[in-house]
């Protein structure tokens, strides 16, 4: 389905007895890192997301816990659902993205391609159609 715009991408794993460890550097994922955040404390029932990206990209990591990534090309959709905190979904630009049924206690980390910028967001789904469609 969206192969060209979304990826699980495994991230490095270096396990031992005391504990698991995962590195995320900028050779794990395909862009220069410049902004880092994270969801948490998510009540039970609520949605996040509900936006695309013009040009910015993202890749979601569940670090705690387990949630639901629901994908939008304007054509398909697809869910991705995020448990292992030893992968990742990359998302490239152009695709609609929401984020449902969070486990209690799940954390996801965001680190996206560029910082925070308004102009880049598309948050009427109507209004990603038709950018999308003008593609």
């Amino acid at each position: 389905m969206m192969n060209d715009k979304i990826h699980i991408i495994a991230i490095p794993k270096i396990e031992e007895r005391r504990g698991n460890l995962s590195v995320i550097e900028n050779d794990t994922v395909p862009f220069d890192i410049k902004r880092v955040y994270y969801l948490y404390d998510v009540p039970a029932g609520a949605e996040r997301g509900g936006h695309a990206h013009k040009s910015l990209r993202q890749f979601l990591v569940a670090l705690s816990g387990s949630f639901e990534v629901v994908l939008k090309d304007g054509k398909k959709e697809q869910i991705v659902t995020l448990n292992k905190p030893y992968e990742g979904l990359l998302i490239n630009a152009g695709v609609w993205r929401e984020l449902q049924n969070f486990s209690s206690g799940s954390v996801c980390l965001v680190i996206a391609s560029e910082v925070y910028i308004e102009e880049d967001y598309i948050r009427d789904f109507d209004e990603f159609i038709t950018y999308s469609t003008d593609k």
